[in-house]
C-alpha cells in the first residue's frame, strides 16, 4: 500500500447529519472519505479506490449509557484495527449530551480500552468554520451572526433532550466522566511550535484523563492538529471532539505534505443537476428548521404538518398523508413533511404524551419518529421515482436513513457548512445513486431546502 493509499481517519459519528458533517470536512480539504452504516470490512474497503478516511455514522447521540455501550464498543473495537492513526468519536460542535442521554463520558468510558498504551484523550469541539469557538474551556456557538456562550444560546439553552446549561465543557463533561479533565488554553497554543509542543508534553505528563483544547481560529487549529497527529506517530489514538477534528488534521496534513489519493469524481465524472422537485423530511423541533420550513413553503414547496396521532400508530400507514405527497411530487411539486415548527410548537408536547401512552418513553422517542418517517419517507420514493431527499434533524437522520436501506455515503456538493449533498449506496438497485441531504437542526441557511433542490456541480 502506498503513502497515497494508506487511511488517515477513521471516525464513528454520534448521529447521522454530524457524520456528514465530518464527512464534508474531510472531503473538502481533498481526501477521499466514505460514511457506512456499519463498520466496514476490508474487502467492503477494497471497492472504492482511493479512500484516506473512513467513518461510521452512528446514532449514540440519542441512546441511553446502555444502549449507547452496545453500539458503540464493537464499532471502536473495529475501527481500532482498521489500520488508522487517528479514531475519532464525533460529536455535535454544540457538545450537546446529558450523563442519560447521548453521554459522551460514556462513550470514552467505553472506547478507551480498545487504546491501551493511551492516558490522555485528546478532546477538540471548536470548529469556526461552524461558527463554534472554545475559550478558556468555555464555548461558544455563533447563529445569525451573533456568537452566543452555549448556556444563553438561544436554541441550544432550550433544546428539548439536552439543554445545554453549562458552557464550560469541562464543567459539563464531568457530569458524565468524574475524572480528571485538562485544558490546552488559547495562550498556551500562542508562540512557536517548538514552545507549543513543549507545554503540551508537560500536560500529558500531568497525566489527566481528557485533555480539552481551546479553539478561536484556524492556525491554532491546525497547530492543535499538528499535537495530536505528532503523538500518534508511534500509536493510533482515540480522540473525541465535533468536526473541527475533522477541519484542523487537514489543515495539518495539506502543511505536512500529506496527499489526498488522486482520483475520479464521487459520481464517477458525472455532473450533478438541478433536481425538478424534492422530498423535505423534518423531525427537528429547533428554531433553525422552523426558519427553513417556513421560507420553503413561501418558496413554493407544498408542506404537510404530521400529525401526532400518523406519528403514534405503529401498525397503520398514513395513507392519506402519503398519498397526498406522492401526487404533489407527481405533478412535479417539492413537498416538506415536518413534525414540528420550532421548539414552542405544542405538538412536541402532545407527541410525547401521545408515545409515552403506548410505551414509548423519552429515551426512546427519537428512534421511534426516525424509522416511522424512515419507512414513509421510502415508501413515497419508490412510488414517486424520488431521486433527492433532505432529512432534517440530528436525532432522527439515522434511524430515517437505517430504513431506507443505505450501506454507505459519500459527499457530492457543499451546500451549506455541516450538511452536504451526499450520494448513497446501497445493495437496492432502487436506492443506490440516490442524492441524500442530512442536516442537523441547527445547520443551514434560511432557503437550504430550495439550495438542496437547485444543486449543481461538475
Amino acid at each position: 500500500m502506498t503513502t497515497e493509499q494508506q487511511l488517515l481517519l477513521a471516525f464513528y459519528g454520534d448521529d447521522f447529519t454530524g457524520s456528514t458533517d465530518a464527512m464534508e470536512a474531510l472531503a473538502l480539504g481533498g481526501y477521499r472519505t466514505m460514511l457506512f452504516l456499519e463498520a466496514p470490512t476490508p474487502d467492503m474497503l477494497k471497492r472504492f479506490e482511493g479512500i484516506r478516511c473512513v467513518g461510521v455514522a452512528g446514532t449514540s447521540r440519542a441512546k441511553t449509557p446502555r444502549e449507547l455501550e452496545r453500539e458503540v464498543r464493537p464499532v471502536m473495537e473495529r475501527l481500532s484495527r482498521i489500520g488508522a492513526p487517528i479514531v475519532h468519536y464525533k460529536t455535535c460542535s454544540t457538545f450537546d449530551s446529558s450523563p442519560e442521554i447521548g453521554s459522551i463520558g460514556e462513550a470514552i468510558r467505553v472506547s478507551r480500552p480498545f487504546f491501551a498504551g493511551q492516558t490522555t484523550v485528546p478532546l477538540l469541539v471548536g470548529a469556526p468554520a461552524l461558527g463554534r469557538y472554545t475559550l478558556f474551556g468555555q464555548h461558544f456557538a455563533r447563529m445569525d451572526g451573533e456568537v452566543y456562550r452555549l448556556d444563553r444560546h438561544p436554541v441550544m439553552s432550550r433544546h428539548p433532550v439536552t439543554p445545554m446549561d453549562e458552557a464550560d465543557l469541562r464543567l459539563h463533561l464531568r457530569k458524565q466522566l468524574d475524572e480528571e479533565i485538562g485544558l490546552m488554553n488559547i495562550l498556551e497554543l500562542e508562540g512557536d511550535a517548538d514552545a507549543v509542543a513543549a507545554r503540551f508534553r508537560r500536560k500529558l505528563e500531568e497525566k489527566p484523563s481528557v485533555l480539552l483544547f481551546d479553539v478561536l481560529d484556524e492556525e491554532r487549529l491546525a497547530l492543535s492538529a499538528r499535537l495530536i497527529w505528532e503523538d500518534a506517530a508511534q500509536d493510533p489514538r482515540f480522540v473525541v471532539g465535533s468536526s473541527g477534528v475533522e477541519y484542523a488534521l487537514t489543515s495539518y496534513w495539506k502543511q505536512a505534505g500529506i496527499a489526498g489519493a488522486k482520483r475520479k469524481a464521487a459520481d464517477g465524472g458525472a455532473s450533478i443537476i438541478p433536481a425538478d422537485r424534492i422530498l423535505a423530511v423534518s423531525g427537528s423541533a429547533s428554531a433553525v428548521s422552523k426558519r427553513q420550513i417556513e421560507t420553503a413553503l413561501g418558496q413554493g414547496f407544498r408542506g404537510i404538518k404530521i400529525p401526532v396521532e400518523a406519528i403514534a400508530d405503529r401498525d397503520r400507514l398514513p395513507e392519506e398523508l402519503l398519498g397526498q405527497a406522492i401526487r404533489w411530487l407527481n405533478e412535479g411539486e417539492s413537498v416538506v413533511l415536518y413534525t414540528a415548527l420550532g421548539p414552542d410548537d405544542e405538538a412536541i408536547k402532545a407527541t410525547r404524551e401521545r408515545l409515552a401512552a403506548i410505551g414509548v418513553d423519552g429515551s426512546q422517542s427519537g428512534e421511534y419518529i426516525g424509522r416511522q418517517l424512515g419507512r414513509w419517507t421510502k415508501r413515497i420514493m419508490l412510488e414517486t421515482g424520488l431521486r433527492r431527499v433532505v432529512i432534517a434533524g440530528g436525532d432522527t437522520s439515522g434511524f430515517v436513513t437505517s430504513e431506507m436501506g443505505i450501506y454507505g455515503l459519500e459527499m457530492l456538493a457543499p451546500i451549506s457548512p455541516g450538511a452536504p449533498l451526499c450520494r448513497v449506496y446501497s445493495q437496492d438497485e432502487r436506492m443506490d445513486g440516490v442524492e441524500l441531504a442530512l442536516k442537523g437542526g441547527q445547520f443551514g441557511s434560511p432557503d437550504y431546502f430550495a439550495k438542496v433542490r437547485d444543486a449543481a456541480a461538475n
